[in-house]
């Protein structure tokens, strides 16, 4: 299975801002959103950096609520591992429990085209193992 088909089913929205945006704008879209990650694009790369849920509360942690008036530039993660819409499943699984990171964006051609969750993953995967199941049970059945 690849990256594609969690594509096919979730779409290909991606939730982005601005690297000069504040860390408050940020927890605004994503609490309107209900997501936890957004992309930080720049114009120049598909992907310039990601800025999560956790940032944003280790930001708070650490510099108080000052910290929600600085740009999502000061405190995203620069370093992103991407993937393609041709990525094995099981390889983007690796890639996030090896890297501890829960979201992998798409970029295809030099452009993004997608993101993907561990939430996602753990979901295409449970119905995996129910058409299985069910296979399975039906084989059962008219043996």
């Amino acid at each position: 299975m690849i990256v594609n088909r969690i594509l096919s089913l979730k779409g290909r929205d991606v939730a982005t801002i601005d690297p000069g945006q504040t860390l408050s704008e940020a927890a605004r879209v994503l609490a309107e959103r209900r997501i936890g990650a957004l992309l930080i694009v720049d114009g120049h790369r598909p992907v310039a950096g990601i800025i999560t849920e956790r940032d944003i509360v280790r930001a708070i942690a650490l510099h108080g609520a000052k910290a929600l008036e600085e740009p999502v530039s000061r405190y995203m993660t620069e370093k992103v591992l991407t993937c393609t819409s041709e990525t094995t499943i099981n390889h983007v699984m690796e890639l996030m429990t090896q890297q501890k990171f829960r979201h992998v964006p798409v970029v295809e051609s030099g452009r993004l085209s997608g993101i993907i969750s561990i939430g996602d993953v753990v979901k295409l995967r449970l119905e995996e193992v129910e058409a299985e199941t069910q296979a399975i049970k039906e084989y059962i059945a008219t043996a």
